[in-house]
């Protein structure tokens, strides 16, 4: 994922910042608590086509990333 655009990029629900999850290839938005996918290394910013996270993962990611939340 480029950095310029991960900077550019916001959630379409909050408008906050997102959190790159290299492994899974997706873009996450802790505040919304969704997980964006990245197809063919573009980011689909839908929230239909997002993946809800559960309270649990959404922790974990706000003590790894306190900037992201």
């Amino acid at each position: 994922m480029d950095k310029r655009l991960l900077e550019i990029l916001a959630c379409p629900v909050t408008k906050g910042p997102l959190i790159y999850d290299k492994a899974a290839q997706e873009l996450i938005s802790i505040a919304a608590r969704l997980a964006y996918p990245i197809r063919d290394g573009i980011p689909v910013m839908l929230p239909e086509e997002a993946r809800q996270i559960e309270e649990e993962e959404a922790e974990r990611l706000r003590a790894q990333h306190p900037a992201g939340s």
